[in-house]
């Protein structure tokens, strides 16, 4: 197997091909429809605006090794699809991966400092996604919807890592392996 793509898990596969396929039919529309019923319009209607939107999306696939990196760069890919393609709407893709990097941040992150710092950019990737948004009206609007769910997801992970983490040493302990008694 390539070591690109070791301990992806199918999960992992699914999650990532749901997100990027939701942002590249939000993408089509933002490019095929004029948008004149929105609060803001569409700034531009660039082909473009796809492609580049997928690398938006794709990193989510190696949030298990590398979930601070995955989070750097799924926030700079968002913020210059804002710079590049001004008023588009992001919303209905960037929150639910903001919220699967959440959840993501307190499974996979180690030590209260990773924990901080894939906050701190997720909420960073929230805020500037939301300024630019052509389906939200003010970001003090949105934000306290999107910070509030981001925390919700966060804490589901804390409580399945709590889990994991408690099953883990039973397991590796020699009674629970007939063969290394």
């Amino acid at each position: 197997m390539n070591a690109t793509l070791k301990g992806i898990r199918p999960i992992d596969y699914v999650l990532a091909g749901l997100l990027t396929a939701a942002g590249a039919l939000l993408m089509y529309g933002y490019i095929a429809w004029d948008g004149t019923d929105l609060p803001h319009p569409p700034s531009s209607s660039s082909w473009a605006a796809l492609p580049a939107f997928v690398l938006v999306t794709l990193p989510v696939l190696w949030r298990r090794r590398h979930v601070l990196a995955v989070i750097g760069v799924s926030a700079a890919a968002t913020a210059a699809h804002v710079l590049a393609f001004g008023w588009v709407t992001r919303c209905g893709v960037v929150l639910p991966l903001s919220f699967a990097l959440a959840y993501s941040v307190a499974r996979f992150a180690r030590g209260w400092k990773q924990h901080v710092a894939g906050l701190a950019g997720i909420g960073a990737m929230q805020l500037v996604m939301l300024v630019r948004d052509a389906s939200i009206d003010t970001v003090a609007g949105a934000l306290p919807l999107a910070i509030p769910l981001a925390a919700l997801f966060y804490g589901a992970g804390l409580v399945v890592q709590n889990r994991v983490s408690k099953k883990q040493p039973a397991a590796l302990t020699p009674a629970a392996h007939p063969a290394a008694v």
